[in-house]
This record gives structure tokens, sequence and C-alpha cells, in this order.
């Protein structure tokens, strides 16, 4: 082993359970809480915002807690929370003072989304569910203090969202076209009318964001009139719109809103890193306070009701995530934790921001992690590929990379064509290119590392989850000869199976599929030429494949099915079936028995380091 690396990174500090996490300050400002393990499962913790002591209130024993929020009373915390990673997301509450958890929607098989919860209203939440029609999630409205649920609206409209105002009012929702696009539908005089349509190019880039106060405005991002997504705001008297912020590269990635006046204040766009733009003057100071704080891009995570303290993180790329607490009329930060303190102890690596040109010209931005301490020179390469595809990776603490650079691999993150944040032109590049020109973006972003002088042609990985899993097939597949192994954790390797299998409630965007995908009834011989199952007699390369049993979205049988073909062609292969998970790994000893599996793997293959040999 090279003894000019640093010590080993324990993969328990990097992939098992945060110390804590998602902390948020209760409406009244009192009370804090965060996520962290109890008896190795992740709950909530609460204390006194100024005491520092936290007690756990929730007491699960099986997956843990990610998603939960404060009751606007301050006394009880919310959660959602599914079964084993199907999906279907139940709400669920918390008594502070008698730790008792009650479940909100006792239903099965059935899945509930927040659509509206706000201050003026605090014992009235607005939800979507599903439990009339698998397809189609209607409007209820549930009373936290009696735990009374009544449906508001049947979803005869086909939506897949709905709006609401911040009077609770039901005002409209989006609805997806069969051609791909969106329609925005508002609800005037007990009719649907249709106010904007988004054709498929625009589809993806554009979406409504929140109503004014006083419901006369509605804040949308929209690309019909640019190449970006831009902050626009909508007089719904008038119909006249007016762009409140824009990048001509870049789509807006976040807008914060006053928690009580609704009123915008500070928009992101995330390009090599997060930029703000302050909209409102108000706070122009609060932020360059909040940007010289200490290094590293920073979210607002959540503001109590008076908009004193705002909970502030900082995500670094080479330093665990830290949490402060913003006093706002002070003007002073308090350091509350990092989220993985251990990683203090190690010596961790900063990511690069690259750019390349891909094959027929187009700007490619990705990032790029080398291993600390060694000439970034005929290193062994791990390309990690994101999933959605409609989504992207980001500057920051990413837990792979560090792994990875630590073991002594490169670590590439590619923002391939039909990634988000670049513009429509670059997000649509991606329409019908599965295993096509977005492979090539792949393939090219290692042929770059090694024309670079960075990468060892002849170690090289491929790796990803979900699409990413596809594009890892993909690249086994297509272009084995670029590659010495490929690691997929839940990706479709038969695009047929793939879209003729998706939830129930995904069913209505299946015109976005055929557009950016493509239709199996009219497409199937060109989804088969771009299915890693129909050409497995390509593979030339080991392949670790890893699946969740219970994935609503890639289901089980993508994986199985080419296991089944890999084993019949005695290609060599290694599989893992997770029983109690779905499109990921959520509990920490199905993570480490993955990424222990993956460690051995890459060892094997390109001759990095792993936990527990000697060094």
């Amino acid at each position: 082993m090279n003894p000019s690396l640093p010590p080993l990174i324990p993969k328990k500090v990097l992939f098992g359970n945060p110390d804590k996490l998602s902390p948020k300050i209760s409406p009244d400002g009192i009370k804090m809480a965060y996520i962290a393990p109890l008896n190795g499962v992740l709950n909530v913790w609460v204390g006194k915002r100024s005491e520092k002591k936290f007690t756990p209130i929730t007491q699960d024993t099986n997956r843990g807690i990610r998603n939960y929020f404060w009751q606007l009373d301050s006394q009880h915390i919310l959660y959602f929370q599914d079964k084993d990673g199907d999906e279907n997301w139940l709400l669920y509450q918390t008594n502070l003072e008698t730790h008792k958890t009650c479940l909100l929607t006792p239903m099965e098989n059935v899945q509930v989304q927040l659509v509206e919860y706000n201050p003026s209203f605090p014992e009235t939440m607005l939800l979507a569910i599903n439990q009339n029609n698998p397809k189609l999630h209607d409007l209820y409205k549930l009373c936290l203090k009696s735990g009374k649920l009544e449906l508001v609206k049947e979803n005869t409209a086909n939506l897949i969202s709905w709006l609401v105002d911040p009077n609770l009012q039901l005002r409209g929702g989006l609805a997806p076209t069969p051609d791909g696009g969106f329609e925005l539908l508002l609800w005037k005089e007990e009719q649907w009318v249709k106010i904007i349509h988004w054709n498929p190019e625009d589809a993806l880039n554009s979406r409504p964001l929140t109503f004014s106060k006083d419901g006369h405005l509605l804040y949308l991002l929209d690309s019909r009139n640019a190449n970006t997504a831009q902050f626009v705001q909508l007089n719904l008297k008038t119909m006249e719109s007016h762009t409140l912020a824009k990048d001509e590269q870049y789509d807006v990635s976040t807008v914060c809103f006053h928690p009580q006046t609704y009123h915008p204040q500070l928009v992101g766009f995330t390009k090599a890193r997060l930029e703000w733009l302050v909209l409102d003057e108000s706070i122009r100071e609060d932020i360059e306070i909040l940007s010289n704080l200490q290094r590293g891009d920073f979210h607002i995570y959540n503001r109590d009701q008076n908009d004193q303290f705002w909970l502030v993180g900082f995500s670094q790329d080479n330093a665990p995530h830290a949490y402060y607490i913003y006093d706002k009329s002070a003007q002073k930060a308090d350091f509350l934790f990092h989220h993985r303190q251990d990683l203090k102890n190690y010596t961790l690596a900063p990511m690069r921001p690259i750019t390349y040109q891909a094959r027929d010209g187009l700007t490619i931005h990705g990032y790029i992690t080398f291993p600390p301490r060694l000439e970034p020179t005929n290193l062994p390469l791990v390309l990690n590929v994101h999933g959605g595809p409609w989504h992207r990776d980001v500057w920051g603490f990413h837990p792979e990379a560090q792994w990875l650079a630590n073991r002594g691999y490169i670590c590439l993150q590619v923002n391939y064509r039909g990634s988000t944040g670049y513009g429509k032109k670059f997000l649509n590049a991606g329409n019908k290119q599965w295993g096509r020109k977005m492979q090539d973006d792949l393939s090219d972003a290692v042929l770059w590392a090694i024309q670079q002088g960075y990468a060892d042609p002849q170690k090289i990985a491929i790796y990803g989850g979900s699409y990413g899993g596809y594009a890892a097939l993909a690249g086994a597949t297509f272009t084995p000869q670029l590659y010495r192994c490929a690691i997929d954790v839940v990706g479709p390797s038969n695009l047929i199976t793939f879209i003729n299998t998706i939830p129930p409630y995904w069913s209505s965007l299946l015109g976005m599929m055929y557009q950016r995908v493509g239709n199996p009834h009219t497409e199937e011989e060109f989804l088969k030429s771009i299915s890693p199952y129909f050409h497995v007699d390509k593979i030339q390369i080991p392949l670790l494949i890893a699946q969740g049993a219970n994935d609503p979205r890639v289901k089980k049988s993508e994986s199985e099915q080419i296991v089944q073909a890999l084993r019949e062609k005695n290609i060599p292969h290694h599989y893992l079936l997770f029983e109690d998970e779905g499109h990921g790994f959520a509990k920490p000893e199905n993570r480490l028995k993955f990424y222990h599996t993956m460690e051995q793997f890459l060892a094997k293959h390109l001759g990095g380091r792993m936990e527990g040999e000697a060094a």
C-alpha cells in the first residue's frame, strides 16, 4: 500500500448513522429539534435552544426517521414514514410531553403528501392522498387536534400536484399532458381553467412555487421565454408576468420566502458553487454576515415564526456539514454541531469543478476529487454517475467522493447532458439519449481524465445508483473496453419493463417518459437497442449489482433479469439483494454491507485500499 496516503477513514464514519442531522427551530423560537441515533436507529430529539440539552421523543426501531417538521403549536413533531422503502408515506404525530406517537393517516397501501401547512391555520393541514385511486392523489383537510380527515376535492383533472394559497383555499394544480408537457390549471367558479401550457421543452424547468399572502400573485419558475428557468411573478388579476431573477446560463435552483409575509427574499443559482442573489434589502446585511461566517456554501433551513432565529447549514467539500443558529436581531451566529464530528479527525480531499468538451462540442461540467497526498497522475478512477437522470451533482461534502479518494481512487462526477441546472437546451439534449449521447458524455469524461494524465486507462470503474446504475450497466455493455469493472445500484436493465412497471401514481407522467426515454408501444426496437439486458453477450467485465426488494421505482426484477442473463452467460458478477430496502439503502447496516462489498470489489479489480488490511 502507498505509505503517502493518509489514514483510512472507517466506512462507519462516512456511511453509518450521522451524529446529528437536520436541525430545526421550533415555530415559537424556544426549542430546537434534530435527528440523531437512538439505539442505532435515527429518531427525533428535542430540547430548549438555550440549554442545548436534548431528549429523544420518538422511538422508532426500524428504518429511522428522516423527514420531520414542527407542528405550529411547538408541542408536537410531525413526520412521514414508509415501510421498508415502499414509498407509501404516512403521517405521524409525536407529543413532546408524553412522547406518545399516533398515526394520523391510518391507511394501507397509500401515499400521503403534504400540500400546505402555514401559521395562519396552525391546526389545519392539507394533504394529497391516493386512497381512492392509486394513480391520483385527492385533496384532503386534516384537523390536527381531532385527527379528523375530510375530502376537500377529488382529483378529476389528472393533477400531479395541488395549488393552495396561504388562506388554504384551493386555487389550482399542475396536470401533465400526453406529449410530456404540463398545464397550470386554476380552479375558478367551480371549473378548471388553463392559464399556462408548458410544452415538453419547458416542462422540467418550469413549475409553480407559491402564492403571495393575499393570493393575487403566483410565483413561478418559468423557462418559456428563455433558455434557463427564471423566477417569475404572475399577477392573477391582469395575467401580467414580471421576471424577478434570472441567469443566462444557469437555472434558478432555490427561492427563499419570508415565513409569514410570503415575500420572496433570496434566490439561489447552483453554478460550480451555490451563489445567492438578494431580492429583499432588509436581509442583505444578514446574508453578507452568513457568507463570511465560514468556508462553504450555506442554506437557510428554517426560521421561527417571528423571523428572529434562522437555522443555517454550511456544506464544504473537505469537512462535515456545520450548523449554526443565527440571531437576526443580534446579527450573531452560534455554532451548533457538525453532522459527523469524527470526520474532523481525518484528512478529507477538496472537490474541484471541471469542464470538458464532449465529442459533439457540447460543454460538460462536473467535479473531480483526487486522493490526498498523491500526485494526480496515472491513478485508478471511479466514474460516479448521478441518478435521476434529471438531477445534478453539486459541490460540497460527498461521502462517496471522500471514501473513494481516501482509498486511493480519483472520484469523477459528471453532469452529463440531460442533467438539470444548466438550462433547457442542455436538459433536452438528453432526450432519447439514454445509452447514446448521455453515455458518450460519460465516456468522454473518462477519456478527458486519461488525456489529462490523471487516470490509469487500465484501472477505470463505472458506478452509480438509479439512472447511474443504468449507466453503469450500459458502460459495461456498450463500452466494456473502457472499464475494468462496473457497479450498479437499483438501475434499470430493460427500459421496456422499467417503463411498464412504474408506480401507479407516476402513470400520468408516462407522456414525459415517452418523450424523454422512449415509448415501449411504438419504439420497442429502439428501447431494446439501449437496454443492457438485450446485449449481455457484449459484457466483458465483472459486475456488482445491488437492489432493494421493495423498490417501487425500479422493481427488483430489473436487477434479477440481468443477473439471470449474466449467470447463463457465465459472466462474473456479484448480486446483493436487501429484503428490507427500497430505492436506496436507508438502514446503516445495509449501507455498510454494500460499501464493504463494493470496497472489496474495487480493491480486487483496481487495486485500491481496503479497511482492515495491513497498512
